[in-house]
Formats: C-alpha cells, structure tokens, sequence
C-alpha cells in the first residue's frame, strides 16, 4: 500500500538549529532517501520552497479567489512529501519516525487512495 508522508516545519524549530545542524539533518535525510529509494521503497520525494511562497485558491458562492500565502492555523507549515509503499500502517510510521524532520516539526502519515478503484466507482 502506498502512503504519503507529509513533512511540516516550523521555522521557529529551525532557526533555533546550531550550526551547520540543517545541513547535517538533510544530508542524512538526502541519503536515508537514496537508501529507501534503492530498496522500491521510496516512490518519490520532493522539498517544498518556503511556506510565504505559496498561493492559496479558494472558490465560495461561485466567486474564486487566489490569496498569498497558506492558510493554515499552526506555526508548522508543509514542508514536503515522501511518496512510499510500505507493506503495513506500522511500516509507514517505522519509516516517518526515521525522517529528522520529526524533530523541527511533524510528519503526516496518510495512506493514498486508489484512485483507479475511484475511476472504477464513479464511472470515469
């Protein structure tokens, strides 16, 4: 089964790093990647650029709207994702608490729904 491990930050975390520490952690995690990566079980991952980059689009009683920013209520914002297949629930989670983002943030474990099996549903 696949799951997507969500990676949030808080820049407060972050900033609060020794020296040198940041890199450290990513190039631990850039490796730790390449390692899952190699094993099948790393299907995709990518870093996100800085949460006041982003642009959020909202469409209420037909009128659209694109504001600056995210528009979450918390002081950890996305920060990336890793695409996984893991064999278990367990699995996933054995592999996020791997991840040293854990520390400066949180990482999300969501399980990824066929959408073939949704395209199969609604007829699509």
């Amino acid at each position: 089964m696949q799951y997507l491990l969500l990676v949030y930050t808080d820049d407060a975390l972050l900033d609060g790093l020794g020296e040198g520490e940041f890199d450290t952690m990513m190039r631990g995690c850039l490796e730790h990647a390449d390692a899952l990566r190699a094993q099948g079980t790393l299907l995709g991952s990518e870093q996100l650029e800085h949460a006041s980059t982003a642009k959020t689009v909202r469409t209420r009683g037909g009128r659209t709207q694109v504001f600056d920013g995210p528009f979450a209520e918390t002081k950890e914002m996305l920060a990336g994702f890793n695409l996984i297949e893991a064999d278990s629930e367990e699995d996933a989670l054995r592999i996020a608490r791997e991840l040293p983002w854990a520390r400066t943030g949180s990482i999300e474990v969501r399980p990824v729904r066929d959408i073939a099996q949704v395209r199969a549903r609604v007829g699509a």
